[in-house]
């Protein structure tokens, strides 16, 4: 089948393309921008357009003979008027595809089985309504709380839980919900794709329990073996939740203030035996918060994927979709300027490591394998298995190999050191006012507060590391440039 997919680069976008992909589906990825979508699958099975609902585009470049299209534009963190920004998006992607053959619209949305619905979940129930105004048949899934690594509400309940030991929360911590994992969104979304059957219907969706988020957060806490007390009051107003979200965790404020809106509205499946008739096994919160410490984070994600390669023949590119979290991370960014030196300097990257060592602070970098070593981690001499070149899985002394796009300048490396959080370590070329620039950039996690300080700790030490790698990167790069001239000399 040909399917449309809108909001391609998003979180569900995303998981749902390598879904379709696997069953051999044509996909035509609908972004506002293609610099920013990573998607790199070079098969013919994917087209990418750039698209933006917002404008009126009546001569928008979708192929007439589609047989389905994703809606999975949602709006919410962009401000208060998201509500209107999402009418107004529903109505132009349904004006575009009007002059397609599309047989089924599916799109996700949110339960709406309350009297009362927060704003979120009352613009969700207008979008449906909008696409229902159209000639195609819609397939509605309506979810709550979608459990999964890289999630707004997974990362949210994370950060709460690893950050305060103690919690005072306000009363919408009673509130029920019944949270599914994303394993099983997309079995749902990819399993009513062309089933007459679903069409003009909509579902809800989600796991076997119903839980508060409480429980939800006492559970998180249990997975990870962490004891936390959870304190409620009454007098906290929704401004004063906002905040507390806000300064707690790493969400803007008006995704808080959205949030908030919608936690103190339940969230509870009607009955339904869409789950029974598609086949699919409902996993437990638990379940879905243990997959996605094991499996679906990117460490263990791009593990398993290597696996599947050889064992699938999958396309390898779909790792490159890999993205470091920003939620409750700490960075440290540097930037310089490489006009004219790119491919040099990405030589040396590429030979980072090993033998070659990390360009500046060996002694420190050896103290610390020594350390890691020490305390039972796997230190730094399992080296690299090439000197000159790296792909995705290889192990470099004690980081794994994430993301490793020469064509793209890009290598991605994700720390298996013992440390009190995950550490991410990225090279790239990236364009600034017209100039070309590498970015190097450390990103912690931290895991609870020893995680916090051990950050602070370090930081002296990164200052000097980090400064010294990134200058020795170009220097080095400089004088291999520069061994001819003095030579002839």
């Amino acid at each position: 089948m040909k399917i449309l997919i809108t909001g391609a680069n998003g979180y569900i976008g995303r998981r749902l393309l390598a879904a379709l992909l696997r069953e051999s589906h044509e996909v035509i990825c609908c972004v506002r921008d293609k610099a920013r979508f990573e998607q790199e699958n070079k098969e013919s099975a994917v087209r990418v357009i750039e698209v933006d609902f917002l404008k009126n585009q009546s001569d928008a470049p979708f192929p007439r003979d589609i047989d389905a299209a994703y809606f999975l534009i949602h709006s919410m963190k962009e401000g208060a008027d998201f509500e209107e920004t999402e009418k107004k998006v529903a109505e132009s992607f349904l004006q575009m595809l009007s002059g397609t053959f599309c047989k089924q619209i599916i799109y996700l949305s949110g339960i709406v089985n309350e009297k009362e619905l927060s704003k979120h979940l009352s613009s969700r129930l207008a979008v449906e309504k909008i696409l229902r105004n159209g000639k195609i048949p819609v397939t509605v899934l309506r979810a709550g709380i979608i459990v999964g690594s890289g999630s707004s509400s997974f990362e949210i309940i994370r950060d709460l839980v690893e950050k305060l030991p103690v919690m005072i929360t306000p009363r919408w911590v009673n509130t029920l919900c019944q949270p599914i994992a994303i394993r099983n969104v997309i079995e749902f979304l990819a399993g009513v794709l062309g089933k007459e059957a679903y069409y003009s219907q909509d579902f809800d969706i989600g796991g076997p329990q119903v839980l508060t988020y409480k429980k939800m957060m006492l559970e998180f806490a249990s997975v990870r073996k962490m004891k936390r007390t959870i304190i409620t009051v009454p007098i906290m107003t929704p401004r004063l939740s906002s905040y507390w979200l806000y300064f707690v965790t790493s969400t803007s404020y008006s995704l808080a203030m959205n949030l908030v809106d919608s936690m103190k509205v339940n969230v509870i499946c009607r009955p339904s035996r869409l789950s029974q008739e598609l086949g699919i096994e409902l996993l437990t919160y638990r379940q879905a918060v243990e997959i996605a410490f094991q499996k679906i984070e990117q460490n263990e994600v791009v593990s398993s994927w290597k696996d599947a390669f050889s064992a699938f023949n999958t396309n390898p590119s779909i790792i490159r979709n890999v993205e470091v979290p920003s939620f409750g991370c700490f960075r440290d960014v540097k930037k310089r300027v490489i006009e004219g030196k790119e491919d040099k300097i990405f030589q040396n990257i590429w030979a980072i490591g090993g033998e070659k060592g990390w360009y500046y602070g060996n002694t420190l970098w050896k103290a610390r394998g020594f350390l890691d070593k020490a305390f039972g981690g796997v230190g730094l001499k399992r080296g690299r298995t090439s000197s000159s070149s790296l792909h995705s899985g290889d192990t470099l002394d004690f980081w794994r190999v994430l993301v490793a796009d020469k064509t793209h300048k890009r290598l991605l490396l994700y720390a298996e050191m013992k440390m009190p959080g995950e550490a991410w370590l990225e090279f790239k070329s990236d364009d600034e006012e017209g100039k070309k620039l590498l970015v190097q950039t450390a990103t912690f996690r931290p895991r609870g507060l020893w995680g916090r300080m051990y950050w602070y700790s370090v930081l002296p030490f990164h200052f000097f590391i980090f400064n010294g790698m990134i200058n020795n990167l170009i220097k080095t790069a400089e004088d291999a440039e520069n061994m001819p001239a003095k030579a002839i000399q």
